[in-house]
């Protein structure tokens, strides 16, 4: 992996997209043994987003030819939380050398008296068949 992708994350809630301030958003990769390994940690402005963060990815020039033993992505997996909405993982989010992927993370409130570690909520991204 010689070259770098990178994330960008944007939190919101509601039909509206109305932006989330503050949020947490932590960036993890999966060690070979799957234990995850913190990448970034980072908490969201007034937009709802985060500065980028860099993730090593294979170089685009190895990810020419169907059937390559490795894929031509690095994968990620991205969390959020805040205080007054649900928990939110999306994981095996794809990074691509030179390219910057922008996940969008819905977060839903939190019912009255309910902690956010109560509820939490899990996405899955599927890779794409190259």
């Amino acid at each position: 992996m010689d070259e770098n992708g990178t994330i960008r994350v944007r939190v919101f809630t509601g039909r509206a997209q109305i932006p989330l301030e503050d949020a947490t958003v932590a960036v993890t990769q999966k060690s070979p043994d799957g234990r995850h390994r913190l990448v970034a940690v980072r908490v969201t402005g007034e937009s709802g987003e985060i500065d980028p963060v860099a993730i090593p990815a294979p170089a685009a020039a190895d990810s020419t030819s169907p059937g390559a033993a490795e894929a031509p992505f690095s994968v990620c997996d991205v969390w959020a939380e805040h205080p007054l909405y649900e928990l939110l993982t999306v994981e095996d989010v794809q990074i691509f050398a030179g390219v910057e992927t922008l996940q969008e993370m819905k977060l839903i409130p939190l019912p009255e008296n309910t902690a956010p570690r109560d509820a939490a909520g899990e996405v899955r991204v599927t890779p794409q068949d190259l």
